[in-house]
Parts: C-alpha cells; sequence; structure tokens
C-alpha cells in the first residue's frame, strides 16, 4: 500500500471516530442554544427597530437619537449603528460607549421608516381625495418640522392621532434649562401659500387615474413632497465580527477532544516509523549536498512516495553534480578558445614592437581576422547568455519563409562556392509561406546551421535548404552530404562549446556556440530543432515553427514589452 493511502487510511479512522463521538453531543446542545439564541435576537432587533421608529416619528428629526441608541445598546447587548442616505453613519454604539469601534457583522441591514402611511377612504371621489391629500400633504410637513424645531430647542414634542394616519405633532413643554423657542418654531413650521399650491398642483395629476391605482398615485405624491422635510429612511447595521454569542458546554467538548487527541497521537506515532527515518536522512543528504558535497546520495527503497521522494533527490544531486561538471568545462571551454587568438595577438604585438616583424598588409589582415575571430566568439557568448536568460529581445512581425530560406542561401552561397560545396534550395517556388517572428533572428538561427553544414561537407558535396509546410507547422531543413555525427555525440550536440572534433581543430568547427544559439532562438519563437544523422551519408537539421494563425501579421509583443508593426 502507497504512504498517501496508508495517511488516508489512519487520518479517516480518527475523522470517523470524531464524527461519531462529537455529533450527539453537537447536536443535543447546538440545537437548544440556537432556538434560545434566535428568539432572543428577535426580541432584540423588533425592540430596537421599534424604539427607533418612536423617536423619527415623535421627534421628526434624528437630531438627539444617539442617547436612544447608547441606551438600547446597553440593554441588549447589541453593536448598534445607524445611518441615513444623506447624512451617512449617524450613531455608533461603539464610540458612544467609550469604545473603539470594531468592524461591522455580516447580517443585512435593516430599515427603519418613521414617516406616516397616508389612509385615504375609498367612498371619496378622485377630486376630494386628490384636496385631501395636498392638505395632509403641508399639514404633515408644517407639523414636523415644528417637531423638529421643538427637539432641537429641548422641548418634549406631544404625538396624537391624525386624520388619514397622519400624526398631529405639538409642543409638550421646555425641558429645565432648556432655551425658549415655541414661538420662533411655530414660525418655522409654517407652510407658504406657494408650496401649498404646489402640494395641491402634484395631486392633480393623480385625478384622471381610478382606485386602485388613484390611492396608489396618491402615496406616491405624498411620500415624494414630504421626503424633504420627515426624518430620513434610517439603516440599522447590527453586530461586529467578533461577537462572542453562546458557546458550548465546555466539558464534554473538552473530553472529545482529548479523545480525539489520543488516537491521533497514536497515529503520528504509527506515521514516524515509516517517516522520520527515511526523512532524517533526506536532513543529513541534503545538509550535505548544501555545503558541497555533491556526491551525496540517499538510500532509494519502495515504491511509496517516500521511496519515490528518496529517488528524486538522488536524481537532483546528480543534475546538480553534472550542471557542476558543465560549468568547469564551460570555463576550460572559455579560457581555451580565448587563448589561442590573444596568444597569436599577443605575439605579433610584441614582434611588431621589437622591430622583428613589419606591418605590412598581410600581417594586419591576419591580426585583423583574429580580432574578428574573438569578436565573434564574445557576441556569441552574449546572445547565448541573453537567449537562455529570456532578455534577447525579437522584433516580430509576419514574414514569409520562402524570402527567409532564399535569403540564407544568399548570404551563404559565397562561403559555400568557396569551400566546393553546391547550396541550393528545394520546395520554395512560388507562393507564399507564413512565418510570425523576428527574421533576423531567424536567419541568424538558420545561418548557424547552415554554416555549420557548409563547414562539415568535403568538397564535392552538398547543402540543400528545404521548405514544407504541413499540418499546421512550417519546416525548413538543411540538409548535408558530410561526414555526419555518431549516434553516441547526438545528445551533445547542442551543449555549448561542444564539437564532435576532440581536437578542436580551426579546420574542422568553430566557437561551438552556434548550435545552441539556433535551439535557443527556435525554442523562444515557440519551435524545435530536430536533428538527424548517420556517419558517412550526412545530416539533417530541421527547424519546425508554428504557422500562424489569422490575425497574427497585426503586431504583437516582444520580450521586452514593446509593440512591433
Amino acid at each position: 500500500m502507497s504512504f498517501r493511502l496508508r495517511v488516508f487510511a489512519l487520518v479517516l479512522l480518527v475523522a470517523v471516530a470524531a464524527t461519531a463521538a462529537t455529533a450527539w453531543l453537537t447536536l443535543r446542545q447546538v440545537t437548544g442554544q440556537l432556538r434560545e439564541s434566535a428568539a432572543a435576537d428577535r426580541q432584540s432587533v423588533a425592540r430596537i427597530t421599534g424604539e427607533l421608529h418612536a423617536y423619527g416619528s415623535t421627534h421628526g428629526t434624528w437630531d438627539g437619537v444617539a442617547a436612544t441608541v447608547r441606551g438600547l445598546s446597553r440593554e441588549t447587548g447589541q453593536r448598534i449603528r445607524i445611518g441615513t442616505g444623506s447624512q451617512g453613519q449617524i450613531a455608533d454604539s461603539d464610540a458612544l460607549l467609550g469604545r473603539d469601534p470594531r468592524p461591522g457583522g455580516t447580517a443585512p441591514p435593516l430599515l427603519v421608516d418613521p414617516r406616516p402611511r397616508l389612509d385615504l377612504p375609498e367612498s371619496f371621489d378622485p377630486g376630494s381625495l386628490a384636496k385631501v391629500t395636498g392638505t395632509m400633504i403641508h399639514e404633515y410637513a408644517a407639523g414636523v418640522t415644528y417637531a423638529a424645531c421643538l427637539t432641537r430647542a429641548g422641548h418634549t414634542v406631544t404625538v396624537r392621532p391624525g386624520k388619514y394616519g397622519v400624526p398631529v405633532l405639538g409642543d409638550g413643554g421646555k425641558a429645565p434649562g432648556a432655551p425658549a423657542g415655541s414661538a420662533s418654531c411655530a414660525r418655522a413650521g409654517s407652510v407658504s401659500n406657494a408650496v401649498e399650491r404646489e402640494n395641491y398642483a402634484a395631486t392633480a395629476v393623480c385625478r384622471a387615474t381610478q382606485p386602485p391605482a388613484l390611492h396608489r398615485c396618491l402615496q406616491r405624491v405624498f411620500t415624494e413632497r414630504t421626503a424633504a422635510v420627515g426624518p430620513q429612511p434610517l439603516t440599522v447595521r447590527l453586530g461586529a465580527v467578533d461577537d462572542a454569542g453562546q458557546t458550548l458546554a465546555v466539558g464534554p467538548t473538552a473530553l472529545v477532544a482529548a479523545g480525539v487527541a489520543a488516537a491521533a497521537l497514536a497515529c503520528a506515532l504509527l506515521l514516524s516509523r515509516a517517516v522520520l527515518r527515511p526523512v532524517r536522512a533526506l536532513t543529513a543528504a541534503s545538509r550535505g549536498l548544501g555545503e558541497g558535497d555533491l556526491g551525496r546520495r540517499v538510500p532509494a527503497s519502495g515504491k511509496d512516495e517516500i521511496g519515490e521522494l528518496g529517488r528524486s533527490f538522488n536524481r537532483m544531486a546528480d543534475s546538480l553534480q553534472d550542471s557542476e561538471e558543465r560549468q568547469r568545462r564551460l570555463v576550460g571551454d572559455i579560457a581555451h578558445e580565448l587563448r589561442t587568438p590573444l596568444a597569436n595577438l599577443r605575439g605579433y604585438l610584441e614582434a611588431l614592437q621589437d622591430g622583428v616583424l613589419e606591418a605590412d598588409a598581410e600581417l594586419l589582415d591576419s591580426l585583423h581576422e583574429e580580432v574578428l575571430l574573438q569578436q565573434r566568439i564574445v557576441d556569441d557568448l552574449q546572445d547565448l547568455a541573453l537567449a537562455e536568460a529570456g532578455a534577447l529581445t525579437y522584433h516580430r512581425r509576419s514574414l514569409d519563409a520562402r524570402e527567409l530560406v532564399e535569403a540564407c542561401r544568399t548570404a551563404h552561397s559565397a562561403r559555400a562556392a568557396a569551400a566546393g560545396v553546391a547550396l541550393e534550395v528545394m520546395g520554395a517556388g512560388p507562393g507564399t509561406v507564413r512565418l510570425h517572428g523576428d527574421p533576423d533572428r531567424l536567419r541568424q538561427a538558420l545561418g548557424n546551421l547552415v554554416d555549420n553544414a557548409v563547414r562539415h561537407t568535403a568538397p564535392g558535396g552538398g547543402v540543400r535548404l528545404e521548405l514544407e509546410e504541413r499540418d499546421e507547422m512550417v519546416r525548413i531543413a538543411v540538409r548535408d552530404t558530410g561526414s555526419g555525427i555518431p549516434a553516441a555525440d547526438l545528445p551533445r550536440l547542442f551543449d555549448r562549446f561542444w564539437r564532435a572534433d576532440a581536437s578542436r581543430g580551426r579546420a574542422t568547427g568553430g566557437s561551438g556556440l552556434g548550435l545552441s544559439i539556433a535551439r535557443q532562438i527556435v525554442a523562444d519563437h515557440h519551435g524545435a530543432v530536430e536533428v538527424t544523422s548517420e556517419v558517412g551519408v550526412g545530416s539533417v537539421f530541421t527547424v519546425v515553427l508554428p504557422a500562424p494563425r489569422g490575425g497574427a501579421g497585426s503586431g504583437t509583443r516582444d520580450q521586452q514589452g514593446t509593440l512591433d508593426p
């Protein structure tokens, strides 16, 4: 059985036991407590909204409501926040009780609208109902403005039922120490004749309708005309995220938790023998690996995940060791590649300095050739480093693969002729073979392959560029009749500085970077370089690139984020 299945089985056993032991306890306690909590919450909500509604109906304003909010919070234990759409937040019980305001709870807000609902008789004709509604509008507007003024002046407001559901608000007397203001409030509560005419004109619009649409129209006019003077609908938010609420009994819960902990401890002891031993070995090996001992390995046995982890660690260590070896070889290869031209340059320059040689044209050409060789190596190293780091800039656009192949043939025809090698193109007849990419970089990659093929083809041989479009892929093959590559060397063919010629002679190889650069450029174009070879027959390097779909030629972003046309 795999390690994952063993762990799953043990955890499942603990989970089932814990669930069975706690289910009855949880159901018994939670059911009763939820009933009690829900009933208490409903009573609290009803009391809070009822008193706030009474306050708004009585006072005609929300001024001074903070004292009511503070008292309700103390009595119900609820965190209360109230506000209106126009005023924003009016009061917060946390701030009123001297606490730091807590984040609000997740319960939906409640709406408290203290404005009266007009109760019109069914028997009146439309004209009378419209006139009654206009009268009630300015009577309620005057009354609620008067009550709000009395509240701000410290007076008590009396409320008694009025006609058609509109309450009558009056002066109930001045509180001790409050300033006098009843007369000024009476003047503030008066409604001008112009406003009364506007009210009657607004209700006259509804006369053309019949009940019950008439009553709805008049109710809407009443609400709209009194919205500016009456108290705005109040939004009430209850609760906070850290409200403790009711808790379960501690004793039975602790007993069940202790049983579950004991079962988990037993499972942990069973797992420790299977897990800790290989983990300790992995820890010791990884510590040694971090200290530079790349030869450390761990014993990997078994077919479960622990065994696979050990084998993965060993593969990682092998990869690190191989990478370290390749890095050492790379440094040695770079030193080897630069030593010979630098030695030649130094020798000739010292000979010129000592007067042993004269600076004739042939010598200067030789020195220039050595400088170009070093420049080629440095440029190739820089291109390869940028490409492998993903920082090589590509200016992509729509291009014709046929033109790309022809340009490559033209660029290398002189070198091929000088080497006695025939360079030809097949499959690049009339028509367009669309590609999307950087034409200069693709020409560089294809040129490296052609240059490599010409170098390894004897005089009298041939190099052929073959273009084909198949299965939504564009294939450009470079086929030569050279010496071929042994099968054992194919895996290392694209390694940096690797050459089949172990002597590293100049006649049989370049810098050893061309194939690496070509493969990286093609990979950055979402393609691949395939190679087949037979010793004594020749080699075929095939660049496989995806054919663009509709719209690719309209412009795309390169790796550095610039948009090329």
